[in-house]
């Protein structure tokens, strides 16, 4: 049994760790809606779609840097396939006291933790960002 989601924020967090300036992941919706997010909020300058040697979809991600470091410090994988993390809106966790994002799956889609505790939305907390 494996986490795709996990996956695609490993492949992100290795490939900001080492330097590389772009970063390829399987294709998935989710995937998708989860890099448009880091891009919308700076952690990463370009996100497109594109397709592998086999004719599959691909998301192809550019990193951003900012004086030689990375802009994302870390991206942790919050809820796992063996423990699920559900929160109401009040309850949603701050990361660094607001300085970083948490991203949620909720009844509305995938956004990030400022607009589900303005909507008052609850869900299930994906990963962490900062």
């Amino acid at each position: 049994m494996s986490d795709s989601i996990s996956d695609f924020i490993t492949i992100i967090r290795n490939a900001s760790r080492a330097g590389k300036e772009q970063c390829k992941a399987k294709y998935s919706k989710l995937h998708w809606k989860i890099a448009k997010i880091l891009q919308s909020n700076g952690f990463i300058n370009e996100v497109k779609e594109g397709k592998d040697k086999n004719g599959f979809k691909n998301i192809q991600i550019a990193l951003k840097y900012v004086d030689d470091s990375s802009a994302i410090t870390d991206i942790q994988r919050y809820s796992k396939s063996g423990r699920r993390l559900y929160f109401k809106s009040k309850d949603i966790p701050y990361v660094l006291d607001g300085l970083g994002i948490a991203i949620l799956n909720t009844s509305r889609g995938v956004i990030k933790d400022k607009d589900a505790r303005r909507n008052g939305i609850g869900g299930e907390v994906i990963c962490t960002v900062w």
